[in-house]
């Protein structure tokens, strides 16, 4: 038997091309990422040695003494069943039991990327969604621990100590502490009730100093946008492609509510749906990083999310993953892979379905009780995805930090949620940890995902007795 093994792949991870074009598809080459975009700590990242060597294993005819894997006799379990709901009447019940060979693979040691059924799977429901092919347009798909993990490891791929991110403004905290982890330097882009403005993007663009880095990536939530609950309308999507292929930026696509959409109009399109849609000769595909998670629609406990996009960034988180935890739990994918090959693609759609109309009720029981309780205490614009409100309370200085405005409209959440709000039994997000600068805000997001419509109107209530006490009883 002669097996040739391949040395790893450098960050390259392709061969050079100047443009490569698969059935028509235009894609942006390896080098490219390399020049332009991975961090110096992604170039230096190396593969786990002997996990590298793992896809040697499947040879047949081949005998492996290269793994410290634990022969699976010393293990207890010998079969694992579930009980799920029918995705198409979630009032009845389904009892599964994992495949014996899938479960085998979910109690060993794995490829880092996943096991290999499960990201097939995953790979048909990207084509499914976004009009995608892999095979055809160069990129790959990585399973993580959660889409938190996959948001670090994509940021890490490419930032690096100086390097610029542009971020919305507000945005998601666990974005911001990630990349000051990295020591980026983070510029916000304005929003409003239809999310990033591109419009201002533009601006920063064309008045960006010529003696600093230019931006490597935008990061955005663009469905139920979290903190603003904010969904980008299509038109402004376009924009904002435009914007990045004109400026040399990548898009990371930071998509958990991509399935909680309860809007009237038709979802917009998504970023890695539409590069593939407006591509052309000139404008090829390979700029947005799409993240992923099935937390908000299987289950937060099982932690698995994804990271889809260009090959050369997903092998750097492949690595980044193989020398830091090895891989995701492969007992969680063999579970949800059993769930889904049961209820197949079409089942999985009527879940998500049903998970949006829950939240849509959940959404106008909040609205309810804001409307009973707060009116013209606060403002906010109702959300058509996601599980949050962006709340923004009329506070005047007399309850307030010295630092804030003498104006009603403004006024210190952050204070006003960490002591009176929960002396009177209230918790809410204050604003101020999804700003970069940490600036003072009147502004608090509430999750309307666990509480019941009782529990929303006593929560809204005792918030309208601490706002006006906060206004002197106005």
């Amino acid at each position: 038997m002669a097996i040739a093994i391949q040395n790893e792949p450098n960050a390259q991870g392709q061969p050079s091309s100047s443009a490569v074009s698969l059935n028509a598809v235009p894609i942006l080459p390896a080098e490219f990422y390399l020049e332009h975009f991975l961090s110096e700590g992604a170039k230096a990242k190396k593969h786990n040695p002997i996990r590298f060597l793992f896809k040697y294993e499947s040879t047949p005819g081949l005998i492996s003494l290269l793994a410290g894997k634990p022969n699976p006799r010393t293990f207890p379990m010998s079969s694992v069943s579930l009980t799920c709901a029918d995705p198409w009447d979630h009032d009845k019940e389904l009892s599964l039991t994992v495949d014996p060979d899938l479960l085998s693979q979910g109690l060993q040691y794995s490829v880092e990327s996943g096991i290999p059924a499960f990201k097939d799977w995953l790979v048909g429901l990207q084509e499914r969604e976004h009009g995608r092919s892999m095979e055809d347009e160069g990129w790959k798909i990585a399973v993580g621990t959660g889409s938190q993990d996959m948001l670090s490891k994509a940021f890490a791929a490419i930032v690096g100590p100086g390097d610029v991110v542009l971020i919305e403004r507000p945005t998601y905290p666990g974005a911001i502490t990630a990349l000051q982890g990295l020591g980026a330097i983070m510029v916000d882009v304005q929003t409003n009730e239809e999310g990033l403005r591109p419009e201002h993007l533009q601006s920063i663009m064309e008045n960006w100093p010529s003696d600093r880095p230019k931006p490597k990536a935008l990061y955005t939530v663009p469905y139920g946008g979290n903190p603003a609950g904010t969904t980008i309308p299509e038109r402004r999507r376009k924009e904002i492609l435009a914007l990045a292929r004109k400026y040399n930026f990548l898009i990371i696509e930071d998509d958990p509510y991509y399935h909680l959409y309860y809007g009237e109009q038709e979802r917009p399109a998504s970023y890695f749906s539409l590069e593939k849609q407006l591509a052309s000769a000139t404008e090829p595909v390979g700029r947005v990083v799409r993240l992923d998670s099935l937390s908000k629609i299987l289950s937060a406990g099982m932690r698995i999310g994804t990271a889809t996009g260009p090959a050369s960034i997903i092998e750097v988180i492949d690595r980044h993953t193989s020398s830091a935890n090895s891989q995701t739990a492969t007992l969680t994918q063999a579970m949800a892979l059993t769930i889904f090959q049961n209820w197949g693609y079409d089942g999985f759609k009527a879940h998500t379905k049903f998970v949006s109309a829950f939240y849509r009720e959940k959404r106008n029981q909040l609205e309810n009780a804001l409307r009973k309780h707060l009116t013209g205490l606060a403002d906010w614009v109702p959300p058509c995805a996601g599980m949050f409100i962006w709340l923004k309370l009329h506070l005047n200085t007399a309850a307030t930090s010295s630092s804030a405005q003498n104006d009603p409209e403004h006024g210190d959440s952050n204070e006003l949620i960490r002591t009176k709000a929960l002396e009177k039994g209230i918790l809410l997000l204050p604003g101020t940890v999804c700003f970069s600068s940490g600036e003072v805000t009147p502004y608090v997001r509430m999750s309307f995902s666990l509480v019941d419509e009782a529990q929303m109107n006593e929560a809204m209530r005792r918030l309208r007795e601490v706002i006006l006490e906060a206004r002197g009883g106005a």
